[in-house]
């Protein structure tokens, strides 16, 4: 079930022609003082001249919404969104350009359209959050001009306007607690990658210890067993290889081997 009319708006100003309407030229209704959502908005007043009425539409954004900064909107392609999604932006784009630090991946390189936000040349991603609410403004109302006619085809006073809204759709719920914890996922991405990042250099040195151990109790059967190991290995590549094999010369093949 789609929400009502008035839930789309955080607020709504009317303003009438001050010359006409001295009393009241400004009508405002706002969302927090309302009891109850509304299917729409009725204002009469008493007239007989045409004039201009200037309408703003302050939009009530659930998650919020921001306009980015010129730098931000450079570097993510885009003119509003919400926190979650600007910080996911700025992983991809990390990501993509592969500017994570591998020996420490809760930093990141700033190349010159992240420095121009960070104003650094490496960034904690935990910092992020923080470093770009400095970019980050209220998005612009929306700012319509009606023409009250009593006289044509238009004195019936019927007019439409597209306006983008945000509809909500049955995982809206689920996306927008996951969407709010993104930052607290980013550090545990970050933790996970640290922890990836030590688990292979582990067994990494479990290799190369084992190797030099085996070398160390028996020099030459180790030789032995490694050759003999790598000429079965090339001898099954040469079976591989539509049956041409190509066999080891095992005249002087540890000497030149080695």
């Amino acid at each position: 079930m789609y929400p009502k009319f008035s839930s789309f708006f955080r607020r709504v100003t009317i303003s009438l022609d001050p010359a006409l309407y001295p009393e009241n030229p400004t009508i405002i209704w706002e969302n927090s003082r309302s009891p109850a959502p509304l299917e729409g908005f009725e204002i009469k007043r008493k007239g007989d001249k045409e004039f201009s009425v200037g309408i703003k539409l302050e939009m009530n954004y659930n998650p919020e919404k921001f306009k980015l900064s010129t730098a931000l909107m450079e570097l993510l392609g885009i003119e509003v969104d919400t926190r979650a999604r600007i910080i996911a932006g700025i992983w991809h784009y990390v990501k993509a350009k592969k500017l994570q630090n591998p020996s420490d991946p809760t930093f990141f390189a700033c190349d010159p359209p992240l420095k121009k936000v960070f104003g650094d040349d490496k960034m904690k991603f935990s910092l992020v959050s923080q470093k770009i609410s400095q970019h980050l403004t209220p998005p612009q109302p929306i700012l319509l001009e009606h023409r009250i006619r009593l006289t044509g085809n238009g004195a019936v006073g019927n007019a439409c306007y597209d306006v983008l809204v945000d509809v909500p759709f049955p995982l809206q719920k689920e996306m927008a607690m996951f969407l709010s914890n993104t930052e607290k996922h980013k550090d545990i991405e970050a933790c996970d990658e640290v922890i990836c990042a030590s688990i292979k250099k582990i067994h990494e040195h479990r290799r190369r210890r084992a190797f030099f151990l085996g070398f160390s109790q028996s020099p030459v059967e180790f030789i032995n067993a490694l050759i003999a190991s790598q000429s079965k290995d090339l001898k099954s590549l040469g079976v591989a290889r539509g049956g041409k094999r190509q066999w080891l010369k095992r005249k002087g093949a540890r000497s030149d081997f080695l």
